[in-house]
């Protein structure tokens, strides 16, 4: 506490700590459901999901883009469909290590940008049913999705290297695959929407709808103008969704404000308020979740020579970011073309579930705590509880709470139960880390309101 004193000054001038989050734009008449409205609230207790990018482009090994990046023809990569036989898919084991995790919940992708479907579609012939494995994969995460008590979401592409009914002559991707002619955007249009009241139709209740692809028909992310090439017609996409499956929550990850009719903002590869990868320059939201989506390695489908692999220490570090920010993380595994998890993904994922078994209070049903991140970490509050997450001891030992009517009934090293020295002013809280053992990956002090 010695040098608590003098630098309690500057401290104080840390007075405006606190989310500042743009106003999402909403021009429509969209009322969210009370189903709705609660799904969002749901959401956000969660906290913690697993993303799954897998499919035919798996088998390639070479990520999920390999048919746009290495220019292969509609011709060629259709050839894939009579190899493709996923004799170790275990949807219970893919779920379980989700649940295992501390995750909440799962986003599968049903359908990526090379058109590929998991699951048995009536609209489409290039689909995993017409694979030698010859099962629905998607039925059958859904049932054990059910069983264990885990929510499912659904990744879906509005982009298709695919299809000759795509407007692929305005995109920026997919160029290289052989397509010629004019796209019909009324077609494709039409069978979206077939497909998508399949999949909220046939699968039971779904959590959410996460769309990707639109910034195919605009600028590049940082331009002045994205203005979309075409109309996606969203209001009817929605409109159909929303009715559907009234709870159903709509993300968009088209890297912009959120529009009219979404229920969440995603940035992808960036906390809320970054931008490292270049594609979040939009703002966070202050009226809808938000989440954040990563993946535990360099690629999102399996790429077999990708080994920058995060540790688990990384790995709990950006669920703790994320939480500080008031958003979700929505971590990433690209399971194996034979359906297995690799052992790299599967090793780290339970070691974060037992860091969420013994501090998960500190994440599950939280919200971003009354500091905005800092250079020693962030803050996570529920109800009369505040968490300070310290990832490294703070200038001085001392982190400065700008809150004067606080009132303290006691501050503890959460997991140890160490008593932590605080001063009590007339403008704040000064909570000293003198002689607290800062370790890997956060040590939480957990403040206790009267």
């Amino acid at each position: 506490m010695k040098h608590l004193i003098v630098t309690i000054a500057s401290y104080l001038l840390i007075t405006t700590c606190v989310y500042s989050q743009s106003a999402t734009s909403d021009k429509s008449s969209y009322t969210p459901t009370a189903q709705n409205m609660q799904a969002r609230q749901q959401f956000q207790v969660d906290k913690f999901g697993m993303f799954i990018h897998w499919g035919l482009s798996s088998m390639l090994a070479d990520g999920e883009w390999v048919m746009n990046n290495r220019n292969i023809k509609v011709v060629d990569y259709s050839r894939l469909l009579h190899a493709f036989n996923p004799a170790d898919f275990n949807a219970a084991q893919w779920v379980a290590t989700a649940k295992n995790a501390g995750m909440k919940y799962i986003v599968f992708i049903t359908r990526h940008h090379d058109g590929f479907s998991n699951w048995d579609t009536k609209y489409s012939d290039w689909k995993i049913t017409n694979t030698p494995y010859g099962k629905d994969v998607l039925k059958m995460i859904s049932e054990e999705c059910r069983k264990q008590g885990i929510k499912l979401g659904l990744y879906y592409s509005l982009l298709d290297w695919y299809r000759t009914d795509y407007p692929r002559e305005t995109g920026r991707t997919g160029q290289g695959t052989g397509r010629t002619g004019t796209g019909d955007y009324a077609s494709y249009l039409q069978f979206m929407k077939n497909q998508l009241t399949e999949l909220l139709t046939n699968y039971g209740d779904i959590m959410c709808i996460w769309f990707d692809g639109h910034w195919d028909q605009t600028n590049p992310e940082g331009q002045a103008d994205r203005t979309s090439r075409i109309d996606w017609k969203y209001n009817e996409i929605y409109e159909l969704i929303h009715k559907l499956q009234p709870q159903c929550m709509i993300g968009n990850n088209h890297h912009m404000t959120p529009f009219a009719g979404e229920d969440f903002q995603m940035f992808e590869r960036d906390l809320p308020g970054e931008n490292r990868s270049g594609l979040s320059f939009q703002k966070p939201s202050d009226a809808l979740p938000l989440e954040t989506c990563e993946t535990i390695n360099g690629a999102w489908g399996y790429n077999i020579t990708d080994r920058k692999y995060k540790t688990v220490n990384e790995v709990v570090r950006l669920l703790v970011g994320a939480a500080g920010r008031d958003a979700n993380l929505l971590l990433n595994v690209g399971p194996m073309p034979t359906g297995l998890i690799q052992s790299e993904f599967t090793d780290t994922l339970a070691q974060a579930g037992k860091w969420l078994q013994q501090y998960g209070e500190s994440i599950y049903g939280t919200r971003g705590g009354p500091l905005k991140p800092q250079d020693w970490g962030v803050t996570t509050q529920k109800g009369k509880f505040i968490y300070l997450h310290v990832f490294k001891a703070p200038d001085a030992n001392v982190i400065l709470l700008p809150d004067g009517k606080l009132k303290i009934k006691q501050v503890k090293v959460l997991g140890a139960n160490t008593p932590v020295k605080y001063t009590k002013m007339r403008n704040g809280v000064a909570i000293s880390t003198e002689g607290i053992s800062i370790t890997e990956p956060d040590t939480i002090i957990v403040i206790e309101q009267s």
